[in-house]
């Protein structure tokens, strides 16, 4: 009598190579090769036209560049713990934020010289503190090498730029920050693009027109708003400051893991830019 064929699982499938029929996939636990990714299908900014580097990715390694999608526009597997859900998150804010800074700067929108401020050069640069708002949030990983790697050096409007920034943690919240510095033509349009760039990936859209807030404790006015991105299949309630000088420009976007969904208009503005306005301060620094 002779033996039974055990099937064979070389090509990570289930199937016997060469046999021409499949054969039964290998028991529970038994580990597969991954399926080999196709081609990339660029995103909204990844088209080469552009001729800006591809995106770094920010947070967990299953969120495609700016929470985009996966490979061949597939849209990324949701992640299956706490943990990873919140980095995806922070990921897709980062994004979100890099794609409004790369707007400001001109590289994907004209913009115009206005000339304000520049005579004297920059003086300030933005930092990555360890902590934020007096030390309520708390650093979690510092994403300057990446989000520099996608911002060029100089747009139309900026010139000599430099990137930092970082995604904070403070129990169920998440915050991201981001900021350039170099000179700055017009703040004003660079605020601008910036709101204009965060909705301009097809996944966010704008919930809460922003205005303007002078924080409580003092200090220029910032620009507000409420945004919703669609993100690991389930809306996203992102809350966020924008400013602008002729140095420097920095966003804050902030959500809650504990009410991801949470109503638009219920988010108190005018404390998100009391926050901002700390966070303003603690991370720009003179220059040199």
């Amino acid at each position: 009598m002779s033996t039974p064929q055990q099937p064979q699982y070389g090509n990570g499938y289930g199937a016997n190579p060469g046999y021409g029929a499949p054969q039964p996939g290998p028991p529970p636990g038994y580990p597969q090769q991954p399926p080999q990714p196709g081609p990339q299908r660029p995103g909204a900014y990844g088209q080469p036209a552009y001729g800006a580097p591809p995106p770094p990715q920010f947070g967990a390694p299953q969120q495609a560049p700016y929470g985009y999608g996966g490979p061949g526009g597939m849209p990324p597997i949701p992640p299956k713990s706490g943990t990873a859900k919140v980095w995806g998150i922070l990921g897709a804010i980062a994004g979100v934020l890099v794609i409004g800074t790369l707007v400001s700067l001109g590289v994907f929108r004209g913009g115009t010289s206005g000339g304000t401020g520049t005579s004297a050069g920059p003086k300030y640069k933005i930092t990555v503190p360890r902590t934020l708002v007096g030390g309520e949030y708390k650093l979690s990983k510092d994403i300057s090498q990446q989000a520099g790697s996608s911002v060029p050096t100089d747009g139309s409007n900026s010139h000599g730029m430099k990137t930092a920034g970082g995604q904070y943690t403070s129990g169920t919240k998440s915050m991201v920050m981001l900021g350039i510095y170099g000179t700055i033509d017009d703040p004003d349009l660079a605020v601008d693009h910036t709101l204009q760039g965060m909705t301009e990936d097809g996944k966010t859209e704008v919930a809460v027109e922003e205005k303007e807030f002078t924080p409580s404790g003092g200090g220029k006015p910032l620009t507000c708003g409420v945004d919703v991105r669609q993100e690991m299949g389930q809306k996203i309630t992102l809350a966020f400051c924008v400013w602008a000088d002729s140095s420097t420009s920095g966003n804050v976007a902030e959500t809650d893991a504990a009410e991801l969904s949470k109503d638009p208009a219920s988010v108190d503005l005018q404390a998100l830019a009391d926050k901002a306005g700390k966070i303003r301060t603690e991370v720009t620094a003179p220059l040199g």
